[in-house]
């Protein structure tokens, strides 16, 4: 049964968990604040990532909403859209990285945190076509609650977020250490992620 227009909710709980554990330049961002910052520079940090990641999150939300208005039709083949742009993720995350001289290392000055971690959030334009496939998986049309809806997907990820940053936080040095000097932990999870989105794309894509 849906909850508040949204349907498979604990699916939607642990798919926002596996995005989350994805290392990414948001979680170096985190764990290097708060390897230079402390739990300070850390939570500085990660309430600059949060907001940049509602600002996007809201645009994709316009984006949906649109889709909503304009045909169920429309709105079902871009569900459909979206669970096949899972699987190619997912297989992207499965494939060897090419060879290259990062290490993961971000670039931060103490005192603008939070600024700094706001634009690298905001300049990651592949987070809004995310969300565009995301969102609307998780959408019943029928039972759609409009704004209402869309708030309370947007709480749950903020809620997650800091949910799971806070334990990054907490841990973070040791974290940035196992992460960034030994890139099998990295690799390792991203193939974890890899093969958890494919299988959502798949049994979202056949419930649809």
């Amino acid at each position: 049964m849906p909850w508040m227009g949204i349907q498979d909710l604990w699916t939607f709980v642990v798919a926002v968990l596996v995005f989350l554990a994805l290392p990414g330049p948001g979680t170096f961002t985190l764990l290097t604040a708060t390897g230079r910052g402390g739990v300070r520079g850390g939570y500085t940090a990660l309430f600059g990532l949060l907001l940049g990641d509602q600002i996007l999150m809201w645009l994709a939300v316009a984006g949906v909403a649109a889709l909503l208005r304009a045909n169920p039709l429309v709105f079902h083949a871009v569900q459909y859209l979206g669970a096949a742009y899972l699987v190619w993720v997912g297989i992207g995350l499965l494939r060897p990285a090419p060879p290259s001289g990062e290490t993961g290392g971000i670039r931060l000055q103490p005192g603008h945190y939070f600024r700094q971690a706001v634009l690298i959030s905001l300049l990651n334009p592949k987070a809004i076509i995310f969300y565009m496939a995301f969102l609307p998986l998780f959408i019943d049309p029928a039972r759609h609650q409009g704004v209402v809806t869309f708030a309370t997907m947007a709480t749950l990820i903020f809620v997650l977020s800091l949910a799971y940053c806070s334990v990054l936080i907490g841990v973070g040095n040791l974290l940035r250490r196992r992460i960034i000097q030994h890139p099998r932990v990295g690799v390792l999870l991203k193939r974890v992620a890899g093969v958890f989105l494919i299988g959502f794309g798949v049994r979202l894509g056949l419930s649809g």
